[in-house]
């Protein structure tokens, strides 16, 4: 019987995606010079993964899991990004929260495919990441120390002082995302062309918020209706992640990716509530609800070896969990797996049950399997579990 199968993913072409990192990872040709964002190893209904089987042939795996029960079910979507431009602001709702949210918008009779539907599903969306290059994202409300310096080193920034008196961060965002446009673009307009100079001049980098605030509108500041998201690159921690380390999102945490490459691992949802730096629907009065209003001290993981093999990144969650293999040239490493393991080849290659990996392929595994991996050449893995 069948226990490792070869997946192939399903790329996402979304326009913030970069050109390069994903076709050359994958070795594919990119001649339209085309956005590859993500790349989905998953049963997500909208992307499924196509398996190779010999039962069935090439299948899609949300169709295999249910031929297959032995499979069991696929708690998580796992992922490749490219992140050239910056993505939104969000937070991910709790699944009680997700539930109760889902439910009301089905009984509203707003469809599933509406610009304005905040809940996809009744699932929550907690994430860990792990970067394959120099990774920047924010990540969660500055400490009060650091909020309180921030909001007086900026001269746009004063008349915002007293809305964080005693800490209030709620109270501080919520004054300036309820602002009038008018009001906010008097802040943040000369604050863009504060940005714009800094980056000219070269006295900022990329740990400074005035460098993604000028990346954000290309150089050029607007002459009205700046996007109040640009306010949240000044309020949040900006992380920087180096390869191989990762970091973990959960519910309420208001975050956005930056620039780099990663590896993505999360609970299957689509729910996202928006804050902002995006065309797309934001709710304030939905966000509000689900935003944590308290500072965050970035947790940057360099992962906790198991053995001089493995190494892995801890979640506190039972959806997923995600670990790295490091194989050398000519030895071999047996997994134990409980429930359906993927295995993505990162550099080198891999050996299978008599069928080779090259870089940027996928093999699923089934659950309860002890399964050897060898590697001729040496090999990194990152490998997916759910606990």
């Amino acid at each position: 019987m069948q226990t490792a199968y070869k997946l192939h993913g399903v790329h996402r072409h979304y326009d913030w995606g970069g050109t390069q990192y994903i076709p050359q990872l994958m070795q594919l040709k990119n001649d339209q010079n085309k956005p590859f964002a993500e790349y989905w190893m998953g049963a997500h209904a909208s992307a499924p993964a196509i398996i190779d089987t010999d039962q069935f042939g090439s299948i899609a795996l949300d169709q295999l899991l249910q031929k297959d029960k032995s499979l069991g079910n696929l708690p998580y979507l796992y992922k490749i990004l490219d992140v050239a431009s910056m993505l939104s602001i969000q937070v991910h709702p709790n699944k009680s929260d997700a539930a109760i949210g889902f439910e009301k918008e089905e009984k509203a009779g707003i469809s599933l495919t509406a610009s304005n539907r905040n809940y996809k599903d009744k699932n929550h969306k907690p994430e860990v990441m792990v970067a394959l290059s120099d990774f920047w994202l924010l990540h969660g409300f500055l400490a009060p120390a650091l909020m309180q310096k921030r909001l007086n080193e900026f001269q746009p920034f004063k008349g915002l002082v007293n809305a964080f008196a005693n800490d209030d961060y709620k109270n501080l965002y919520q004054h300036f995302m309820q602002l009038e446009t008018a009001d906010s673009d008097a802040i943040l307009i000369p604050l863009l062309e504060e940005a714009v100079a800094s980056v000219k001049n070269g006295s900022v980098d990329k740990l400074h918020p005035h460098w993604w605030a000028n990346k954000y509108y290309q150089g050029v500041v607007p002459s009205a209706h700046v996007d109040k998201g640009i306010f949240s690159i000044y309020i949040l921690n900006i992380v920087y992640i180096p390869k191989n380390h990762g970091i973990f999102q959960g519910a309420g945490l208001l975050h956005a990716y930056l620039e780099g490459q990663n590896i993505e691992l999360m609970a299957n949802s689509d729910n996202v509530l928006r804050g902002g730096l995006t065309p797309k629907h934001v709710d304030m009065n939905e966000l509000m609800q689900h935003v944590l209003f308290k500072p965050t001290y970035p947790a940057v993981m360099e992962g906790a070896p198991i053995n001089p093999t493995e190494v892995n990144y801890p979640c506190p969650v039972s959806d997923f969990g995600l670990s790295k293999l490091a194989i050398k040239a000519g030895e071999s490493y047996t997994i134990h797996t409980q429930s359906i393991e993927m295995l993505l080849v990162m550099e080198g290659q891999m050996e299978l049950q008599g069928q080779i990996y090259q870089t940027g392929e996928v093999a699923l595994i089934k659950p309860e399997q002890a399964i050897s991996i060898g590697s001729s050449k040496g090999v990194l893995i990152f490998r997916s579990f759910a606990p």
